[in-house]
């Protein structure tokens, strides 16, 4: 019981952190998910038993950290192209810097640093652009993102309900023995009767586009969650950290909204903006 209301109660405040962080103001959200970027990158150094020197740690965090919350500065037009000046300085850096450490392997070194950059950095700094597709950089709209977020709970929901229900054929069994095609399906079906539901109530996007919308996150969060499966059986880890008690860490959390969230702004770029 401790432990269920425990759950809850992270539950309840993580999306409240992340609907505020969100909705409220575009520099809040800059902020609040460069920390987040800064806690994935972390978190999978510390699954990977990186055996890089402890500045080179704090420096692929803080390059990150700071690839994502330039992202917000230059998609917002606050500040130019040359914002990414530094994360360039940055990259070659951590590429030189492996030649200074002593590792029977220092190709799977410089492997997991460009990985950290660009999986979770690179792509979650996507979803900086996300708030300004539709007026071209000219205003910030929270709703997309947001509404990444909500599909994904909505499909996690749905997943785990018909999947605890109903589950009987595998996912793909390798990776993460208790997925399911039901869970799947029903995850999927959830979602997309609450795309259609929302399109009746914002009429910015046709409702087969907000359909669309919902299906493309559906797969995508999925494939993100079974990458994250992977590193994770790959090393032996149940929980990529403890940050969030009783959710594990924040990539047990962000593992669908990092693959997510390119796809969906490609998708956005090519059927929206225009």
């Amino acid at each position: 019981m401790k432990n269920f209301l425990q759950r809850v109660l992270t539950g309840i405040i993580f999306v409240a952190v992340i609907v505020a962080a969100i909705w409220v103001h575009p520099l809040l959200f800059a902020g609040v998910f460069s920390i987040i970027v800064g806690f994935l990158i972390h978190e999978f150094y510390a699954i990977t038993k990186y055996e890089g020197l402890i500045w080179q740690r704090w420096i692929g965090i803080a390059g990150g950290m700071y690839l994502f919350f330039s992202s917000c500065l230059f998609a917002g037009n606050y500040v130019g192209k040359e914002i990414y000046m530094p994360y360039i300085l940055i990259l070659i850096l951590l590429s030189v810097s492996v030649l200074y450490v002593r590792n029977n392997n220092p190709v799977t070194q410089w492997g997991l640093i460009y990985f950290a950059q660009l999986y979770f950095a690179g792509f979650l700094s996507l979803l900086a652009f996300i708030p300004y597709i539709q007026s071209s950089g000219q205003y910030y709209n929270p709703l997309p993102v947001l509404m990444i977020f909500v599909f994904i709970w909505l499909n996690d929901s749905g997943a785990y309900l018909i999947g605890t229900w109903k589950g009987r054929h595998r996912l793909f069994l390798r990776i993460s023995p208790l997925k399911s095609w039901e869970g799947f399906l029903g995850g999927l079906v959830v979602v997309i009767i609450a795309s259609f539901v929302f399109s009746r109530y914002n009429t910015d996007l046709n409702w087969y586009y907000w359909i669309a919308f919902g299906v493309i996150t559906v797969v995508t969060a999925t494939y993100g969650d079974l990458i994250e499966s992977l590193i994770k059986r790959t090393y032996g880890v149940k929980d990529s950290g403890k940050i969030l008690p009783g959710h594990g860490g924040a990539l047990d959390r962000f593992d669908s909204a990092i693959l997510a969230s390119p796809v969906v702004y490609v998708f956005l770029e090519l059927f929206i903006r225009n």
